[in-house]
């Protein structure tokens, strides 16, 4: 395992005026929490006599189960959609993963990859399913606990599949009870907030975000179901909201990828949140293209 990432003082330009840390998963070796999850999951694959995984990916968790894999002594196949970003393909590509792309989106190239597993005999890695990725994420709720020494106020999420703030919000609810936990979904991709709101999995109507990580359009009944434990709010945010937070990080001097941007994008709709509020940089794999535009011509994405 990684030693604890860093948590940090956000820039004044970023706290605006409010007490903000920063937990600094994007200054990991993949640029990415997703290690988090991927490693003690394909560790019981191992255990269970697996020589390969199979996964579907847009990316951060792909990368992590090759590399995690490559850890373990173990092949990684990696479904992706056809328009996978170029700066994820490249890390896959250089973790030696074996890469099928595949479908318009990631549930298209889950459902292929998890149909190609079952007619290969291999176990399927579905991210935000499994128990053992939940309770690795729950490990950056120890870090903030140990590393803080006053109570955390409030705890700032993005939400792609909602694992992440499942492992999180559910080890806070025991460790740290009164500490608010907020999800943040994007609007154009809202399914994981509708069903959090429904308290039931649904199936999303649009899928439109440049914000890779948070790009669900079929929620997972596991994630879901913790969800309802896990989260106390759930906000939205537009692309373009993405696009000014993405800008907001550079101008501090930290290149962040949307989902990351994402708990930035929601702090003008918490007003009301108990300090400290801590903001979870989730990644920094992002297109250097799409990087530029969001830098350069943020209202060029949607409101």
């Amino acid at each position: 395992m990684a030693q604890p990432t860093p948590l940090e003082p956000a820039p004044d330009a970023l706290a605006r005026g409010r007490r903000v840390l920063l937990k600094r998963e994007d200054v990991h070796e993949l640029g990415a929490f997703k290690w988090r999850g991927a490693l003690p999951t394909l560790a019981e694959f191992a255990r269970d006599g697996a020589a390969a995984v199979v996964t579907a990916s847009t990316g951060n968790h792909g990368v992590a189960t090759a590399w995690a894999a490559a850890q373990l002594g173990l092949e990684a196949i990696v479904f992706a959609p056809e328009d996978v970003s170029r700066a994820k393909l490249r890390l896959l590509e250089r973790l030696h993963a074996s890469l099928r792309l595949t479908g318009p989106d990631l549930d298209a190239a889950q459902d292929v990859g998890r149909a190609w597993a079952g007619e290969h005999g291999l176990p399927f890695f579905e991210d935000g399913a499994e128990a053992a990725q939940l309770a690795g994420y729950g490990t950056i709720a120890d870090e903030l606990v140990a590393q803080l020494d006053e109570p955390i106020g409030t705890a700032v999420v993005p939400v792609g599949n909602g694992a992440l703030l499942a492992g999180i919000g559910l080890r806070l609810a025991e460790r740290s009870p009164d500490t608010l936990r907020v999800g943040v979904v994007a609007k154009e991709a809202p399914v994981m907030a509708e069903s959090w709101h429904a308290g039931q999995p649904l199936i999303g109507d649009r899928c439109a975000t440049f914000a890779d990580g948070l790009a669900v359009r079929v929620a997972i009944p596991v994630a879901v179901e913790a969800l309802k434990d896990a989260a106390q709010r759930m906000l939205m945010v537009s692309e373009r909201d993405l696009a000014l937070a993405v800008g907001a990080f550079a101008g501090a001097g930290i290149r962040v990828e949307g989902a990351a941007a994402s708990p930035l994008a929601a702090l003008a709709q918490l007003d009301d949140a108990p300090e400290p509020i801590v903001l979870i940089v989730t990644g920094r794999n992002v297109d250097d293209d799409l990087y530029a535009r969001a830098l350069e011509n943020p209202e060029s994405f949607p409101d």
